[in-house]
């Protein structure tokens, strides 16, 4: 077994400093109790217990607060032990220097865009399994089996209670009217989340109506593009702006910390197009190695991240959405509302996201 070191980076929560022991990275015991009486069912659904022995690599770009519960019900029912590598950036160009040495079965991440370059980069193989492909529906699956979807995300407007009335903003493409100037805050228009919702512009209406919708943008931000999704809410509490665009599982994260349960209180959630094209969604998501040691091992922790399990402790913990449609969402989630969401191919977005990241650079968004 190689040498595992936990990387506690983050991009939503303050960093720490790496862990560089040899120390597997602590697993947050406790669980809802549904989901406790839950793990002692899902054995079922797995094959026979393996030997202690056993074990999985995982390179994850995915928070360990996001998934280290799920790793430790998996190694309950199972005996496989998970080892993780949890990496900010250049996991993919790891696996590209390992190469067929590479000890690394498992590569978790969110984005499309960075499932995408993972294949395209050649460190994924196919996987054809009937359980990935009854627990998760087509438009979240790679076409060729190189990828597949966990969780969705949707990406909604953060509109302050008591400076935005209901209804007043309905879209996307509102976001570009003057009537919002100096009113908007977001983080940088080169991170994924971003790159992801301007890539799906430039698919619904083009590189140039992407581009004016993107200079609209900018000229209505309240001050220059900083900080992550939270960021922006505690910006709109304390009155700096009155909009921002964020992923809808921050929602739940900050109700439920006390120190930014008022950023939180501040705001509504407004899930955007909902007369048009639908609200933009990515996936968090999983591919199959390439080298994959453990092959027989990982693709059971697929199989497993793809059970109603699995799937219910992303809804209950993380405030995403299962990709397995038989899966409920959590109550609070539920108490936002349904929405319609845009139904644009995945793969539309990955093709988009080269041209997103020239048009960002273009318009000097973040500048």
């Amino acid at each position: 077994m190689c040498e595992w070191f936990s990387f506690a980076f983050s991009n939503e929560t303050p960093e720490r400093s790496p862990d560089m022991s040899l120390a597997r990275p602590a697993r947050a015991a406790a669980l809802p109790l549904a989901l406790m009486a839950a793990v002692a069912l899902a054995a079922a659904s797995l094959t026979a217990p393996a030997r202690a022995a056993d074990e999985v690599n995982v390179y994850s770009y995915r928070q360990p607060f996001l998934i280290d519960p799920i790793f430790a019900a998996f190694e309950r029912e199972t005996g496989i032990e998970v080892n993780v590598v949890f990496a900010p950036k250049g996991l993919v160009e790891r696996l590209k220097q390992e190469g067929a040495n590479s000890p690394a079965d498992l590569i978790f991440t969110v984005d499309i865009g960075r499932l995408s370059d993972a294949k395209a980069a050649g460190v994924t193989q196919a996987i054809d399994d009937a359980t990935l492909s009854a627990n998760i529906p087509a438009q979240y699956r790679d076409p060729q089996g190189h990828w597949f979807g966990l969780t969705t995300r949707a990406r909604v407007i953060y509109a302050s209670r008591d400076r935005v009335a209901p209804g007043e903003i309905a879209s996307y493409e509102a976001l570009a009217d003057p009537e919002w100037r100096g009113r908007i805050c977001t983080r940088s228009g080169s991170h994924a989340y971003q790159i992801g919702l301007t890539a799906a512009m430039i698919a619904h209406h083009g590189q140039e109506g992407a581009r004016a919708w993107l200079e609209g943008v900018k000229a209505n931000l309240a001050r220059k593009p900083q900080g992550n999704d939270r960021a922006q809410v505690k910006a709109i509490s304390e009155g700096q702006c009155d909009l921002s665009l964020g992923n809808n599982y921050y929602y739940g994260k900050m109700l439920l910390d006390e120190e930014q349960r008022p950023w939180a209180e501040a705001v509504r959630i407004v899930f955007p197009d909902q007369g048009g094209i639908g609200t933009h969604v990515n996936i968090s998501g999983m591919a199959l190695t390439t080298a994959a040691p453990n092959r027989d091992n990982a693709v059971m922790l697929m199989r497993f991240l793809a059970s109603d399990l699995a799937q219910q402790m992303y809804a209950e913990q993380n405030f995403e959405y299962p990709v397995n449609p038989d899966v409920p969402w959590s109550g609070l989630v539920r108490s936002w509302g349904t929405f319609a969401a845009d139904d644009l191919p995945l793969e539309r977005i990955a093709q988009n996201r080269a041209a997103a990241i020239r048009l960002v650079n273009e318009v000097d968004y973040d500048g």
